[in-house]
Formats: C-alpha cells, sequence, structure tokens
C-alpha cells in the first residue's frame, strides 16, 4: 500500500478535539466516576472479583497482596501496579471505608498519615460485606465482557445487595467533573430503602427521617444545620461542617486540659498537629501552651492552655477556625447512571438507582435459577422413567449397538435424559436413589413455582428486597459493632464570633520597625537603644510599647490605613518580617504612621499638599489585609501626617518654613475624602502638624515648649500662608513626636 494511501490530512482542531473527548469519556468511565449502583469504579470492581477467583473469602487464609496485585493487573486492569495496590490498601483501611471491603493483614498505614508496606509484605482477604457484593456473580446476576486483552470475562457490574455507593462514599476527579460522596450508616440506608419499598413515591423530606447524615468512619460532629443538609440531599451538592469531639478533662488545682477523641474524616494526625504546633510557636493561638500526642489505638490528642482562667469552649471556637479540627466535607453526588451516563443525582435518586439494580438483579438470578431446575428436572424425569424399566435399560445398553439411539426410541427420552442416564453410576440403581429422585423432583417442583410467581409478582419481589435489607441490619446494624453510628449532630455553636482579644493573654510588647519596613516585637516594654541590631544597611525607625491585645494602626503614604493584631506580630529574635507579608502594602509605598489603636479617639490626617480632615480612629480599623482607604491622594501627593486630636488649636508647618496656628474647630470631621485646604504654600508642601492645648503651649522636635505669647503672631485662619518659624526652631521643621 503507497504512503498516500494511508496519510489523511485533518483539521488540527478537529483532531485535538476528538482525541481529548476520547480521553475525557475514558477518564470519567474508566478511572474517576462510581456507578450508582455498586459505587465502584472499575480498579475496586476489579479488585474483589479477582480476589473472589483466588478463593479468598473471610473465611479462607489470607494472600499475600503482591499476588493479588499481580492477578489484578496482568487479567483486567493494565495500568500499573501502585495505583492498583493504592486502591486494594483504602478498601482494607479501618478509616478510610465506613465497611472495609478488604481485610488486612499488615501495615496497611494509620491515620496518622503513614503509608502501607510494600504489597510483598502485607496480606489481603474479602470481608463479609464484599461476599454479599459479590453474590449472584455466578448465577447470571450481571453482564460480562472481554477483558482488555481478550483473553477471559469480566462483570461490566457488581450485582451484590449492599448499598455501598453511599455506605463507603466515594471521591474522583475526572475532566470537567468530579464527585465527592461521603459514607453513611448503613442501619439507616437499609431503612430508608425498606421505606422506598413501600412507598415510591416517598417525598425527601421523609427519606431525611431516617437517613440523618453522614456517618464518618473516624466519627466527629456534623455541625451543618438540618435545613443546608436537607437541600443538599435533594440537589445532590452542598458540604457539612464536621468537627473534633472533646471534652475538658479536669486536673489538680483548678487546671484543666481539652482532650481530643475524635478527628474529621480525612485528616492526617500528624500534621494536623504539626500545625498546632506552628500556630502555638507563631503566637496564633496565644493561650494554647503545648499540643501533644498520647494516642495509642485510639485517638486521644491533648491540648494544653496556658491560662486556667479563660473558657473552654471558646478557646476551641478559635482553635476550629485555625486548625483541621474542622473542616467541610463537599458533598458532590455525580455518578455513573445504569447507561453509562455522568449525572448528579439527589439522595432519592440514588436510592432508587440501587433498588432498581436490586429488582433486576433478583429477576436475573430467579431466570437463571428456573432455567438450572428446569434441566434438572427433565433429567430427574428421565432417571425416574429409567427406574420403572431398570432392566430393559440395562438389556439395550448391553446389547445395542447405539443405545443412546434406542434409550430414546424405547423411552421417548430426550437427548439429555438419554445421556445422563447413560452417565449414571452403578450405585445409583439402588431402591433409595429412586426415592431420593422423587423427593428432589418435588423439591425442585416447588421451588420453580415460587420463582415463576417472584418473576410475575412485583409485590413478591418487594417482600424479598425488604427481607434482604433486613437482614443486612441485623448482621451490620446498629446493634453491631462495625455498624453502631459513629458520627453524630449538633447545632451550630452558639458562639459564633470568638473576639482575638479574649484568647490572647495580655503581655507588655515593643513594636519595632525599620526603615525598610521589617517588622517585630520584643518582649516587653523596651526604651530606645543602640543594642538593637538591624539589618546591613537598614536602621531604626518606629518603636511602639504595646500589649499583646492591642491592634497596631498604619498609615500608608497613598492614605490607606492598615491594621495588624499586635498579638500574631512575629517574635523579637532576628531581624523579624517584612510588613508587606501581613498587609498589602505597595512596594511604592512608605509608612507614615504607625501606632497602637485607642477606641474613640479621633485623628488629624493632612496630605503634601496641605489638605486634610479629622476622622475618627474606629472608622480607619481595615478588617482585610488590603486595609482602608482614608485619605484620598492625587498621584503627585501623599498622606504627610496623622496626628491625634487632643487639644484646642492645630498648627501647621510647611517644608518653607512657614508656620499658622488656628482652632481646631475650623477642621471638619470626615469618615473619608480629600479634606480641605488647611495651609497655602506657594513652593513646596506640608512638613507636619500638631494638635496642642495653646495654655498649655506647642512642643518642637527638640522637646521645646513654645509659650502662648511666644505664638501669638502666628495664630490665623484656616488655609492661610502663615509666618516663618521664630528662631531656635528646629532645622527639620517637625513637632513633637504625636504617638
Amino acid at each position: 500500500m503507497a504512503l498516500d494511501d494511508v496519510v489523511r490530512e485533518v483539521d488540527l482542531k478537529d483532531a485535538l478535539g476528538e482525541r481529548y473527548l476520547a480521553y475525557a469519556l475514558s477518564t470519567i468511565m474508566q478511572r474517576a466516576l462510581p456507578d450508582v449502583r455498586d459505587g465502584l469504579k472499575p480498579v475496586h470492581r476489579r479488585l474483589l472479583f479477582a480476589m473472589q477467583r483466588l478463593g479468598l473469602d473471610p473465611k479462607s487464609s489470607f494472600k499475600k497482596c503482591a499476588r493479588v496485585v499481580g492477578d489484578v493487573m496482568g487479567q483486567f486492569h493494565p495500568h500499573g501496579d501502585q495505583s492498583i495496590y493504592d486502591a486494594l490498601v483504602r478498601m482494607a483501611q479501618g478509616f478510610s471505608l465506613r465497611y472495609p471491603l478488604i481485610d488486612g493483614q499488615g501495615n496497611f498505614g494509620n491515620v496518622d498519615g503513614d503509608n502501607a508496606a510494600a504489597m510483598r509484605y502485607t496480606e489481603s482477604r474479602l470481608t463479609e460485606i464484599a461476599q454479599i457484593l459479590l453474590e449472584g456473580l455466578n448465577d447470571d446476576g450481571t453482564d460480562f465482557r472481554p477483558t482488555y486483552n481478550g483473553e477471559d470475562q469480566e462483570p461490566v457490574i457488581i450485582p451484590g445487595g449492599f448499598p455501598n455507593l453511599l455506605a463507603n462514599g466515594a471521591a474522583g476527579i475526572a475532566v470537567g467533573m468530579a464527585t465527592n460522596i461521603p459514607p453513611h450508616n448503613l442501619d439507616e440506608i437499609a431503612q430508608a430503602l425498606i421505606h422506598l419499598v413501600n412507598s415510591p413515591n416517598a417525598r425527601d423530606d421523609t427519606l431525611l427521617q431516617y437517613i440523618k447524615g453522614p456517618d464518618f468512619p473516624t466519627g466527629g460532629i456534623v455541625v451543618e444545620p438540618a435545613a443546608s443538609i436537607a437541600e443538599a440531599y435533594r440537589t445532590g451538592k452542598g458540604g457539612f461542617r464536621v468537627r473534633a469531639r472533646w471534652t475538658k478533662e479536669e486536673g489538680a488545682r483548678g487546671t484543666w486540659q481539652i482532650v481530643i477523641t475524635e478527628i474529621p474524616f480525612q485528616v492526617a494526625k500528624s500534621k494536623l498537629i504539626e500545625k498546632i504546633a506552628d500556630l502555638i510557636s507563631e503566637k496564633k493561638l496565644p493561650l494554647l501552651d503545648d499540643v501533644r500526642d498520647e494516642s495509642a489505638e485510639d485517638i486521644r490528642l491533648v491540648l494544653v492552655p496556658k491560662s486556667r482562667n479563660v473558657e473552654a469552649e471558646m478557646l476551641m471556637e478559635h482553635v476550629f477556625r485555625l486548625t483541621d479540627l474542622e473542616t467541610r466535607f463537599p458533598l458532590n453526588m455525580t455518578v455513573l447512571d445504569s447507561s453509562q451516563t455522568p449525572r448528579v443525582m439527589s439522595l432519592k435518586q440514588v436510592l432508587i438507582a440501587f433498588l432498581e439494580h436490586q429488582r433486576a438483579v433478583m429477576i436475573r438470578r430467579a431466570n437463571y435459577r428456573l432455567g438450572k431446575i428446569a434441566d434438572r428436572l427433565e433429567i430427574l424425569e428421565g432417571y425416574l422413567a429409567v427406574f420403572l424399566n431398570i432392566d430393559k435399560v440395562i438389556k439395550i445398553i448391553r446389547t445395542s449397538d447405539e443405545p443412546k439411539a434406542d434409550l430414546i426410541k424405547a423411552f421417548k427420552l430426550t437427548d439429555m435424559q438419554a445421556e445422563a442416564i447413560l452417565n449414571m453410576r452403578l450405585r445409583s440403581l439402588r431402591k433409595l436413589e429412586e426415592m431420593e429422585i422423587r423427593q428432589e423432583h418435588k423439591s425442585l417442583q416447588a421451588e420453580q413455582k415460587d420463582l415463576k410467581a417472584l418473576v410475575k409478582s412485583e409485590d413478591l419481589q418487594n417482600d424479598r428486597l425488604k427481607a434482604s435489607f433486613q437482614e443486612l441490619r441485623a448482621r451490620f446494624g446498629a446493634k453491631t459493632v462495625l455498624g453502631k453510628r459513629r458520627s453524630t449532630f449538633s447545632d451550630a455553636p452558639a458562639i459564633e464570633d470568638v473576639p482575638l482579644e479574649s484568647l490572647v493573654e495580655k503581655e507588655p510588647i515593643t513594636v519595632l520597625c525599620s526603615e525598610k519596613g521589617w517588622i517585630r516585637a520584643m518582649k516587653g516594654h523596651i526604651e530606645p537603644s543602640d543594642d538593637v541590631k538591624y539589618k546591613d544597611g537598614d536602621k531604626g525607625r518606629f518603636w511602639v510599647k504595646a500589649q499583646t491585645t492591642d491592634k497596631l494602626l498604619v498609615l500608608s503614604t497613598n492614605g490607606r490605613f492598615f491594621t495588624l493584631d499586635c498579638s500574631q506580630l512575629p517574635g523579637g529574635r532576628g531581624h523579624g518580617e517584612p510588613i508587606r507579608l501581613m498587609c498589602d502594602l505597595e512596594n511604592d509605598q512608605d509608612i507614615v504612621a504607625m501606632f497602637v489603636h485607642q477606641p474613640g479617639r479621633k485623628l488629624l490626617v493632612a496630605s503634601s499638599t496641605g489638605r486634610g480632615f479629622i476622622v475618627p480612629e474606629d472608622e480607619v480599623l481595615a478588617q482585610k489585609r488590603g486595609g482602608k482607604q482614608v485619605l484620598n491622594v492625587d498621584p503627585l501627593e501623599e498622606a504627610r501626617v496623622c496626628t491625634p486630636v487632643s487639644g484646642d488649636h492645630v498648627a501647621f508647618i510647611g517644608e518653607n518654613r512657614k508656620m499658622v496656628v488656628f482652632g481646631i474647630d475650623e477642621v471638619p470631621e470626615m469618615a473619608r475624602g480629600k479634606g480641605v485646604a488647611l495651609q497655602k504654600f506657594k513652593d513646596g508642601g506640608l512638613n507636619d502638624a500638631a494638635v496642642f492645648t495653646m495654655a498649655d503651649g506647642l512642643r518642637d522636635y527638640n522637646g521645646r515648649t513654645w509659650e502662648k505669647a511666644e505664638l501669638k503672631e502666628y495664630v490665623g485662619g484656616r488655609a492661610q500662608a502663615g509666618r516663618l518659624v521664630p528662631k531656635g526652631w528646629p532645622k527639620n521643621g517637625k513637632f513633637a513626636a504625636p504617638f
């Protein structure tokens, strides 16, 4: 064949679209999404099927996982041994699956997040629940299809009567879609299924009277409101807030500690402890002194508070907000339906799909059994015909050249009956055998009658379904160790907003910020000293005495205020951290002022052009990293002054060393804006401003106090240019530091 005969010109867009669609469909159907009927993905289905063929039932001995993985990869799932083993391990982990499908022997990992041992060391076999799932595979309960290499057959779906999708949940990410279904309690699922059999048109709210919500293997407390849970199950999408279970354990002399006995699902205990320890060292959990792991087989995490005076509930609310002791488990019930179409289903639709699957499997198995009974009855009827004329049969077999044809002709037998008679053993000719054949014939006729009635009657099918669900409840229900509900429910916590100040122990600190914006908090109130070191090329700028419960306000040159929690500032060791990591201070902006917030106080803010206003300090508090814009400035100007308002007069001094003094009542109060003109300039701009009491005088940068008589000639009105400062004024033209 010529090369030109096999080369086709294809548009690149069409070729990419076709191949990407094929990849997407393969990912969705063969890897990521479970089937709504058995709740399994192909790799899990193939694992269970391969283990059944190996004879690894619950009463058999264990086999090496390497043997199981090898069989699965070689015969059914050619996608790499590690992915197969990872799926096997998860099916054996009691903290991953609510009802494990594989019984493991050896190291299969733990809730700390440690990995399982290599497959050559671990062993496995099926659990009783897995055996229930696989029931019917040998009775035509499902269709089979060729394996990837065409050498064998594998089941399209697992027929068993265990509601695995809801009981064990599922998770997966496909192309353009994902699924995340939490595990539920089997006893509750079985009750809902029984109710749905009795009332096919049952409302979603009625089903939720049976299925309260998720039941996680690791327990915990679901604190999602009932209305949100109902909406999630009705739409198939939503989520559940899950909290750790804790108790307050009293100690000697009024001391106490918090003991955590259950953690949220899919949270690695070791990483959780590491996170809490990091938060303690970063002073983000300032009232926690220590965290200890005292776990053995059961989980026991101990949180030791620094002070016994704090409320345990309030402390835990803050811990929940900052750590994975509270998580949100998303619900997304995207599954493959019976036609292998991905769709989002509600709780009721999932239950109905499982019921329809079980009904179909029941009818298939009944018809298969009816076929086997018909074949056996045909053979038994041939046997009975033989026993009535046993001597004639023996004579035909001994003397005839073609005994089979002669038997068929003499007794009007079918080919199957004649073949069975010829294959009979001599011992079967005894009289007792004839009685057993008649008994078996009668028994099979009765079973045949029942099965035919079952196939035709929906009521009988319903009775059989309900009986199977009741049997599940008896074996794995709420009264058993495995089936007892582990996750409980609670209303949303009563303490909605936890003020950080109430959780922070009040301690004196000194906040240091350098010229280049490196900030840190030293313990205690420290006076400025040359002993404090900064980075090479940097030096100190702000030195603020505060408490750990205070909020630190920062004004940048673009007129934006930022709020920092003193308790979360980096410690005094080293050179601290850049302030730009704690707030969204732009690289081309500098810090104008840094001071401790005093509720109820007012501030005078002004720009380099001499415009400004008075703003209540409570109005400048920012809740986000981005800060809060207060003083609006044009591109060529910047915020220049921020000083507390405490006095009856205000003084402004320009870069031209002219000063004007007027009454504070001439400055308007605003929450945000450019403000009004405070001082006029022919050249330069505003240098500094101060609010003072005229009777007490005005202090300059060097600490000298200028009396009322000395300031008399500078008193004027707002927006005036002012007069040159008196002789002896500091060269930098500044007033005394306001904070």
